[in-house]
């Protein structure tokens, strides 16, 4: 059964049930709510399946480092170092502008971006997963999830210092 969005455990009104009632020589009709009990809220069921992340999706940081690294891309966007998109990401790659990618873990289907590790080897650019699309396109600076973004070279960058510890970071983790 689907939950509407924000349901909480408890009674969920699952629709009208027609009852019929003899009063006398007359036949009422009646809606009356059918109830159910015990249902678990869609927050509930997401944070099971939160933990569930696709073993595909490798080298998936932690929570600091995604913080960090979600701040840095929010930092990136306003100086305008970074580009959106998976199509955005392979073209930084092919180009030679791009300093690190970061992609969505839990991108339906995962294999739309997979393509972009075997990139980022072959051009030896580091690069790391995050849990949330959601999360990724908030830091982007968009209303939309985002499921890839490339953080790009700029010359005379404030960013530079940066850029190079979470290049770092996210290095440790691929060994």
């Amino acid at each position: 059964m689907m939950l509407a969005y924000g349901a909480t455990k408890g009674t969920v009104t699952t629709g009208f049930v027609k009852q019929k009632k003899l009063v006398g020589n007359y036949t009422i009709h009646i809606n009356v709510f059918e109830r159910k009990q015990n249902v678990y809220s869609r927050r509930h069921s997401r944070e099971s399946t939160e933990a569930e992340v696709n073993p595909k999706a490798y080298p998936l940081a932690d929570a600091t480092l995604s913080k960090t690294i979600l701040d840095l891309v929010q930092q990136a966007s306003n100086y305008k170092q970074l580009r959106k998109g998976a199509n955005e990401a392979t073209k930084t790659l092919n180009r030679g502008i791009s300093e690190f990618i970061v992609m969505a873990a839990d991108a339906e289907p995962l294999e739309i971006i997979l393509h972009l590790p075997l990139l980022c080897e072959d051009k030896n650019v580091p690069y790391v997963f995050v849990r949330s699309k959601q999360a990724l396109g908030r830091a982007c600076g968009v209303s939309r999830p985002v499921i890839a973004t490339s953080v790009t070279i700029k010359e005379g960058s404030q960013l530079k210092p940066q850029i190079q510890s979470t290049q770092m970071a996210i290095e440790r983790l691929l060994v």
